[in-house]
């Protein structure tokens, strides 16, 4: 028997050791940030609640408001539309911008993007040229430079 061979059994014992401190750290960790996470999530959805009942109480108020000039059957009817315009606007303000439409320049950072557009002649994406480089027929592809230092030669 070889003199160290104890001490390669206090390594190994000392490296699960070390490993099991740091699993446990690491657990513990991870334990308090979701702790965080949940509580915040959990105002989140508090708000959302109570963001929605303000919501049903202005619609609420806004349809007895028409109701003391109006028949109750109109004055529903009238909140109702209005809420569904509310809902179709909010709505067109979340979908992502399309070509040409207000926001098409850049979203949420229209000035570096409205600047890549620009440059690109106003388009989001290359144009395409009317007809094929000269010496090409339509649907081939033109042949690859020779003499080109960057093409690889193949010898045989």
């Amino acid at each position: 028997m070889k003199p160290l061979d104890h001490l390669e059994h206090l390594d190994k014992h000392l490296v699960d050791e070390l490993a099991q401190v740091a699993r446990e750290t690491v657990r513990d960790e991870l334990r308090e940030q979701t702790r965080k996470q949940r509580r915040k999530a959990a105002l989140y959805a508090a708000s959302g609640a109570f963001a929605l009942y303000a919501g049903a109480a202005l619609a609420l108020a806004v349809g007895l408001a028409l109701a003391l000039g109006l028949p109750d059957w109109a004055a529903a009817l009238i909140t109702a539309v209005i809420l569904g315009v509310a809902a179709f606007v909010l709505r067109g303000m979340a979908r992502p911008s399309r070509p040409g439409g207000e926001h098409a320049a850049g979203g949420r950072f229209p000035g570096r993007a409205g600047a890549d557009q620009a440059a690109a002649g106003g388009m989001p994406y290359p144009p395409v040229p009317p007809a094929p480089p000269a010496g090409t027929a339509p649907g081939t592809v033109p042949p690859r430079p020779t003499d080109d230092p960057d093409v690889p030669h193949h010898r045989a």
